[in-house]
């Protein structure tokens, strides 16, 4: 009969989830977690944030494609944080931690062109594309089969906005109108 793995034991007891991962690998994962809540709640502001903001001759087509993206981003962010959790890590507690841990940056300009928007979120999904890669690294190195495969799917979706980001963007004049 084999021997049983250690049960993780992360922070606080109160907050303890059994779970036959090994503790270094659970620290890394919520860590990795953690950081991709933050960089997910900021692409989603962002956005949001350009949703309600874009204008211009393809207005309602760029207006539907930012809401159909920011919607999946938010559909990701609970099963992100409770990943973490089930795995006996601790995840996202305040926005003032996810503002430290983000990679996107803000764009709090007065306006921004149409075009200028999609190229900006078309370069945020891509890099985030690259950063759930790292993330898949460390997943399946630790045998977290369930982690890496719910990764698998983020990459998919995140590769996916990308695309539509990069054809709606393909042709179009720099600074679009």
């Amino acid at each position: 009969m084999a021997k049983a793995k250690p049960v993780s034991r992360i922070g606080s007891d109160r907050l303890n989830t059994p779970t036959d991962l090994n503790p270094e690998d659970v620290k890394k994962i919520s860590e990795g977690l953690t950081v991709l809540l933050s960089d997910l709640f900021a692409l989603y502001i962002k956005t949001k944030n350009f949703h309600w903001h874009v204008s211009g001759p393809n207005f309602r087509d760029y207006h539907l494609l930012l809401d159909e993206q920011s919607q999946q981003i938010f559909a990701i962010i609970d099963a992100v944080g409770e990943r973490g959790r089930k795995i006996g890590g601790t995840v996202l507690r305040s926005i003032g931690q996810a503002k430290s841990l983000t990679n996107v940056q803000d764009n709090d300009a007065e306006y921004v062109g149409p075009l200028d928007m999609l190229k900006e979120l078309r370069d945020d999904n891509k890099a985030l594309t690259a950063r759930m890669r790292e993330l898949h690294e460390v997943t399946d190195e630790a045998n977290d089969v369930s982690t890496t495969s719910l990764l698998e799917e983020w990459i998919d979706q995140s590769e996916e906005r990308t695309w539509f980001l990069y054809e709606t963007t393909r042709n179009a004049e720099a600074g679009g109108h």
